[in-house]
């Protein structure tokens, strides 16, 4: 499935509708280039969360970032500093992984054969137009599934 987004409004509009149907432990990895909209589509899913969306910030010097604030807490990892994948083995990742809230991880590919399983994958391109592509891909049941709400209460 792919969406495209025309501003950074529609951008936020589609990260609240992505986080209408998010549940505890649920995992969003978010792949990019800079400036392709991977935290402009996390201040939406966390403003979709009762987070005010300015308290979202590029934690480019801080690994992992909580909000404990929303209907489901976030945990916003920014991985665009790691070295490799065993620098945030120290850091217990996988115990925000699978909490009491919602993990969405910027610059997923640097975890490399430490990324989760199952989750939801959203690749952020940045169109000729400047537009943004954001193509969505469920990796396990849950993820096939919240593919095809998110894309049934985008398009309506």
């Amino acid at each position: 499935m792919e969406i495209v987004s025309g501003s950074v409004n529609n951008t936020i509009n589609i990260g609240k509708g992505i986080a209408k149907e998010l549940v505890q432990g649920d995992i969003i990895c978010l792949f990019g280039q800079l400036g392709s909209g991977k935290t402009v589509l996390t201040k939406g899913i966390a403003q979709g969360l009762g987070i005010k969306r300015n308290r979202v910030i590029s934690p480019s010097f801080i690994l992992i970032r909580e909000h404990l604030q929303g209907k489901l807490p976030l945990y916003h990892f920014d991985l665009y500093r790691l070295r490799s994948p065993e620098d945030i083995l120290g850091l217990g990742y996988e115990e925000y992984l699978y909490a009491e809230g919602v993990s969405v991880i910027e610059w997923a590919d640097r975890l490399k054969y430490l990324m989760p399983p199952e989750y939801l994958k959203i690749e952020l391109s940045i169109k000729k137009d400047k537009s943004r592509a954001l193509a969505f891909e469920g990796f396990g049941k849950r993820y096939k599934e919240l593919t095809k709400k998110i894309n049934e209460d985008i398009r309506r």
